[in-house]
């Protein structure tokens, strides 16, 4: 498992996470996947930002790897180097299912449970982070501006209505 960060707390929290690697997003990625031995990886699943690491991943994949994105790209994405590897790209949006009025719409929910025991069980972990809470328009402004420094680790929630 490799992860990427860039902080010295970033790195100890991939490491917590369970990543036996962890190398810089901020530095060009192929060096550092050569200097472990590699010349492609088989999986690569972005949380963060497609279009600047779109074209890192798609020369990093292996032949028929797979990529599993769920950020939104803001422009095109060039093709041709997945294309030629025959490589995998999925999309994973967590409301398809409900928005487009599957007929498997029980497996959300089915899936949904299943991470449930697996957390309750100690078995994975989530990632939120901080919690702000109520919801209101001060609470709102701070998570803005935590997610907007760019210095956010794992998630952050804002819950719980005023009353």
């Amino acid at each position: 498992m490799i992860a990427t960060a860039s902080r010295p707390e970033t790195v100890a929290w991939v490491r917590g996470l369970g990543a036996d690697h962890v190398i810089d997003h901020s530095q060009p990625l192929r060096p550092q996947i050569e200097a472990l031995g590699l010349q492609f990886v088989d999986y690569i699943a972005n949380f963060n930002d497609t279009d600047r690491y779109w074209e890192a991943m798609s020369d990093l994949i292996r032949p028929q790897g797979a990529i599993v994105l769920i950020v939104g790209n803001r422009g095109p994405l060039v093709q041709e180097g997945v294309r030629a590897k025959s490589a995998t790209v999925c999309w994973e949006l967590m409301f398809t299912r409900p928005r487009f009025k599957a007929p498997d719409m029980i497996e959300q929910h089915r899936l949904l449970t299943r991470v449930t025991e697996l957390i309750d069980a100690g078995q994975i972990r989530g990632t939120m982070q901080e919690c702000l809470r109520p919801i209101n328009a001060a609470n709102l402004r701070a998570a803005h501006a935590k997610l907007e420094s760019g210095k956010m680790i794992g998630k952050l929630v804002v819950a719980g209505w005023e009353r």
